[in-house]
């Protein structure tokens, strides 16, 4: 089933694929990793103003990364706020995806969170670097095939 923002990207030739809806609705649609920062600025320009959150998860075990855009276009015009969904799949050997940062500014700490848990590298994002983890933390905690390093807490024994 096709929604109004993917009827709406056919009619204009823009490569997607749609995933269906989710159990609240909002449209859900994957975008290839090349074409996300031209079609990020097209959903811009077409209302989508607000960049309610970005994640990421590891689909499989030594299969795909994915980041996940939540989009709301905000207009006083509109009794209720349209919503959509994006994915955008990367393999884990070299997991890159072009930044946002430059079209919604609240993408920053969002997609550093990605990169220091799943290790996505965003291209162009300005100060792309570990926010949780110590920079001298090796690997990427939430991936599935993550191993904990083998280090015990000091505890105090009274």
């Amino acid at each position: 089933m096709q929604g109004n923002l993917s009827a709406w990207l056919v009619k204009h030739g823009i490569v997607h694929r749609s995933l269906g809806f989710d159990y609240q609705g909002i449209e859900t649609l994957q975008i290839k990793p090349e074409d996300w920062h031209s079609i990020a600025v097209i959903l811009y320009v077409y209302g989508y103003n607000y960049l309610r959150s970005q994640c990421a998860y590891d689909v499989a075990p030594g299969g795909l990364l994915a980041s996940v855009y939540h989009l709301t276009r905000i207009e006083y015009s509109l009794d209720q706020p349209e919503e959509v969904c994006i994915k955008v799949f990367t393999p884990r050997q070299n997991p890159r995806i072009p930044s946002i940062f430059w079209v919604w500014k609240s993408a920053d700490f969002q997609e550093r969170e990605s990169y220091d848990m799943l290790g996505i590298y965003y291209d162009n994002h300005p100060r792309l670097k570990r926010i949780l983890m110590p920079e001298s933390w090796i690997g990427w905690p939430l991936r599935k095939d993550y191993i904990a390093p083998n280090f015990y807490e000091i505890q105090d024994a009274h």
